[in-house]
């Protein structure tokens, strides 16, 4: 017993690291958020750039990418467009109809197909700047909508010349469409506002988001090019590209806005992807990293940015383990006040993101609590992702569904990209009755008393989700067969 206790403690501790890690950038973020950002003057002369935009099944969004995309107020001679196109569907036979007409109206626009979608879109971009022409790239996916003057208000930042990269803060498109899209883009906010400028102000070490941001070609070649060998290209890129001493500056001023998955099927399948390549990337860069000149105190959080997601699997060994640990009246059970303490971490960091970012905080964080559910409620889908992380389980880059939806009401689940169910919410219906059972033992004390509410909360939210939109999705399809109506 006293090994299982102990291998209990351990896991807290380790989870704690976590909560303090949160902590400690918000306090560098409050630090440094007065701090003067200066930008650079406009270039005596525009740069070429080439602006890659990646795509893979968007039938909803294609369009709307293309023409925000050609909206772009930039010197046209300048100015060169990919369509970077895997689609196996009617995406491809659209896009390419978009980038006929918008030829004829003189944009330098190409679409270009793959016979086969080898390294997903790490692939698609390695074989686009293959034939690239630009100085520097633009990369957009598929669901974002930049404003005409991005280019304009970026490429400044590359006047300094260890600049590789340069990313913009992401905004959302569809925010309140429902209680789940709140509560990610708490989660995004709290990235991008806090974190991101936190990073980039302190020198530690920061990541492109894989969208929304441009690159110096000259950087993307010195680092190795893009590669296909993790689910994050961005990430492995991101930090080759600064352990070979380049620098990857933030904008938080510039906002491009894009689409929140509405289903949350969708959403644990886009955490799972960011959760194994994550790991994935650390499996793959971790001795570099680690063997390095950045001072330890780089490295810690360096390690603590890229092993994010093992907080899942810490989060589901706690959780199985908190009921027998009551049963037996452990002693472990008295280090979860720590835990508890160190968990005002993430909560705290998107209460600031909020109040710095303005606008209605209040009405925004209402959302925080269905956040927090989340974090917990998405733990067994994300241990199994970190599993196929470690175990090298091959997985292939599942493409996060979006329908061009912004408006509360607007049906989801008649589009051909909706999912359905995944087996694993039965796996969660099961850890919310597990956590539930310790509340009925005797002498439950306070702090494990939340805890275990969080875990039930946690599990039972997403799992309901799950089931009551698998169930919409299934009546929707039966509908559709008995009176013939077709998709959107």
């Amino acid at each position: 017993m006293i090994v299982v206790e102990l291998f209990y403690v351990l896991c807290v501790v380790l989870l704690s690291l976590y909560g303090l890690n949160s902590l400690a950038l918000t306090w560098l973020y409050l630090r440094h958020r007065h701090d003067p950002r200066p930008i650079p003057a406009p270039p005596s002369e525009w740069p070429r750039v080439t602006v890659q935009l990646p795509v893979y099944n968007e039938v909803h969004t294609v369009e709307r990418l293309l023409r925000a995309t050609a909206a772009l107020d930039y010197p046209r001679d300048r100015l060169q467009i990919q369509v970077l196109d895997d689609s196996c569907d009617a995406t491809r036979e659209l896009a390419a109809r978009l980038a006929v007409d918008l030829q004829r109206q003189g944009m330098d626009i190409v679409h270009l197909t793959r016979a086969e979608r080898s390294g997903f879109k790490g692939g698609a971009l390695a074989a686009g700047l293959a034939i690239a022409r630009g100085e520097f790239v633009a990369i957009l996916d598929a669901d974002f909508v930049p404003s005409p003057d991005f280019l304009k208000r970026v490429l400044p930042q590359f006047a300094h010349p260890d600049v590789g990269c340069v990313q913009t803060r992401w905004g959302h498109l569809n925010r309140d469409y429902s209680p789940l899209t709140q509560a990610q883009a708490l989660a995004l906010d709290g990235h991008f506002v806090v974190e991101q400028a936190a990073r980039s102000h302190s020198r530690l070490l920061l990541n492109f988001n894989g969208s929304a941001g441009i690159w110096r070609r000259k950087c993307i070649e010195d680092a190795g090019g893009w590669a296909g060998d993790t689910l994050t290209e961005d990430l492995d890129l991101s930090y080759r590209a600064q352990l070979r001493g380049w620098r990857i500056a933030y904008r938080p001023d510039v906002v491009v806005p894009a689409e929140l998955p509405v289903q949350m099927s969708a959403f644990k399948q886009q955490q799972a992807r960011w959760a194994q390549g994550s790991i994935q990337t650390t499996l793959k860069l971790g001795q570099l990293l680690l063997r390095s000149t950045r001072s330890w105190a780089v490295k810690l959080e360096a390690i603590l940015h890229l092993t994010g997601y093992v907080a899942h699997p810490l989060i589901l060994i706690t959780g199985l383990l908190t009921l027998p640990m009551r049963a037996l009246h452990s002693w472990a059970l008295g280090i979860v006040p720590w835990l508890m303490a160190a968990a005002v971490g993430p909560p705290l960091l998107y209460a600031v993101a909020q109040f710095a970012d303005g606008g209605r905080p209040l009405r925004r964080l209402r959302a925080l609590p269905l956040l927090v559910l989340l974090g917990t409620g998405i733990a067994l889908s994300n241990t199994c992702a970190v599993l196929r992380a470690v175990l090298r389980v091959p997985h292939g880059f599942q493409r996060t569904p979006k329908f061009a939806i912004r408006t509360r009401g607007e049906p989801w689940a008649i589009h051909p990209y909706a999912l359905g169910g995944d087996t694993l919410m039965w796996g969660e219906v099961g850890l919310a009755l597990w956590a539930l059972g310790a509340l009925v033992l005797p002498g439950t004390g306070v702090s494990t008393l939340l805890w275990v509410l969080l875990y039930a909360g946690g599990f039972g939210s997403v799992a309901g989700a799950s089931l009551v939109q698998a169930w919409e999705r299934r009546r929707w399809l039966l509908h559709s067969r008995r009176s013939g109506t077709r998709y959107l």
